[in-house]
């Protein structure tokens, strides 16, 4: 039985807080007037007074959600802050259609870092400031936010968190969810204002550094520079930004026992050793082949290798070189991190080392099983064993992932595309990156899509920000007979 008042409730409080997201913009419009102020009042009172009215509709529902009503508002409420994200855009005239204002919109709220628009310098401040601020509220997840106040309204919160942050990992650094959605929240603003800090002192002006922040905690990638972070020229910003990419690819839980002084329980992750391995043996690798095939000093290889390592893995999307002029090595090795993700519990998106780690442990259990057929080998990780239910999900989750990728390729050739380009926009969309390969290399952007392409790939878009099941589980008949 779904609750279908009380999922009314929660879209009608995600509109209205969207709404005043939208309203948090109207003070830099208003210094900057850049002539967008009218579209982002507009905006912020369409989805505001929208959301107040169904909110207020429904404000005396009192039922708990169940599972199913969670996975429902989850990706109908992603649906909803997409479109109507986009509004700003749309009524500034921003964007060159109504399918290229909702594909920038999903790529900031899903912070994919994916772009249409081919002049991002020239967009007027409150909407480059509205399109930082979508990447910095889908980071964290608008869902955890509204977890963490959810207890004011009589609903309760745990299932809707649980569909907004699906994977393997399930740590919570509080026993009860909405202190965890609180404590996550508050790490998150904490480390946006530092970055800030940092990036001004480096060079910056305010605005980029807030920009810049915004989009660099959500591991977005949105730039206000059409060059993205190269424009700069700056190594010390290259350096910031890199270090809060990678604590923006880190479980949000292991910055918490950081902070907290529990290197213990940090040292003992497997993911989060596993995390900087891939980032510190892929760096050292690529920079010597950049040292042998480029002209430059060993520093600015190993920090154009650095920085296009840690944006790939993170699924940030910044960018500093393009990699695709690189040697074929080099390059093949940028295109296998695109499969890697970062950390499940972080702001990137991808696979997940953490579900790799998994795959090739439980493959290699397998030789085991076959040289002692009756001995019960577990799959370890972390030196506790997963349980076999765990590792069928993320055998699963690993075959649909490869199956829509490849799906999503061969749609997309069909709009005309040549294969690689083709293959470059599938992965890009789907994990979350940003940049690809061909056509949608660091180089170029996705404006030359068709309003069809540009919908499909927002779907990816959802469906990779989403991790595949809280999404596809919709569409299967079992989800709505009423159990």
């Amino acid at each position: 039985m779904f609750h279908f008042k009380a999922i009314s409730h929660i879209l009608g409080l995600l509109m209205l807080l969207n709404g005043l997201f939208m309203a948090c913009v109207l003070p830099v419009s208003w210094y900057y007037n850049d002539g967008d102020f009218t579209a982002i009042l507009m905006s912020s009172a369409i989805c505001g007074n929208i959301g107040l009215l169904i909110w207020g509709l429904t404000r005396n529902v009192k039922k708990e959600l169940a599972k199913r009503d969670g996975y429902i508002i989850v990706t109908f409420g992603w649906i909803i802050l997409g479109i109507t994200g986009s509004i700003p855009f749309i009524l500034s005239e921003t964007t060159p259609s109504i399918s290229g204002a909702i594909f920038e919109t999903f790529s900031g709220y899903t912070t994919t870092g994916a772009s249409i628009i081919n002049d991002i310098e020239a967009l007027p401040a409150g909407i480059m400031f509205w399109r930082s601020m979508t990447q910095w509220i889908g980071g964290m997840g608008i869902i955890v936010l509204t977890v963490a106040i959810l207890p004011m309204f009589g609903v309760g919160g745990m299932e809707l968190f649980m569909a907004e942050s699906p994977g393997p990992s399930s740590s919570k650094i509080h026993p009860r969810i909405t202190d965890t959605a609180k404590r996550l929240w508050i790490l998150y603003v904490l480390l946006t204002l530092v970055e800030t800090i940092l990036l001004k002192v480096a060079g910056m002006s305010w605005i980029d550094a807030v920009n810049h922040s915004f989009t660099t905690m959500s591991t977005g990638g949105f730039s206000t520079k059409n060059a993205s972070v190269a424009a700069f020229n700056s190594p010390a910003i290259e350096y910031i930004i890199t270090a809060f990419m990678l604590v923006g690819g880190v479980n949000f839980s292991m910055i918490y026992f950081i902070l907290k002084g529990s290197f213990k329980k940090v040292l003992e992750n497997e993911e989060f050793r596993t995390y900087l391995g891939i980032v510190i043996g892929f760096t050292i690798v690529i920079a010597i082949s950049l040292s042998f095939n480029q002209d430059g000093t060993w520093e600015e290889s190993f920090r154009k290798s650095l920085f296009q390592v840690v944006t790939i893995v993170t699924t940030t999307g910044f960018s500093t070189a393009n990699y695709a002029v690189w040697a074929p090595f080099a390059y093949l090795l940028i295109l296998f991190l695109m499969f890697t993700g970062g950390s499940a519990g972080s702001t990137a998106g991808g696979v997940k080392i953490v579900r790799h780690i998994i795959i090739f442990k439980n493959g290699y259990t397998e030789f085991k099983r076959l040289l002692h057929p009756r001995a019960v080998i577990p799959v370890r990780l972390s030196k506790r064993g997963v349980d076999q239910k765990t590792v069928h999900n993320v055998l699963a989750f690993f075959f649909i992932y490869i199956f829509i990728f490849i799906l999503g390729a061969l749609i997309i050739s069909a709009f005309g595309h040549d294969i690689v380009t083709s293959a470059g926009a599938s992965i890009a969309c789907l994990g979350n990156i940003g940049p690809g390969i061909g056509g949608v290399d660091p180089s170029h952007n996705f404006a030359f899509f068709s309003d069809g392409a540009q919908l499909f790939l927002s779907f990816l878009m959802l469906l990779g920000r989403l991790e595949l099941f809280t999404v596809l589980i919709l569409i299967t008949p079992a989800f709505w007979k009423n159990v």
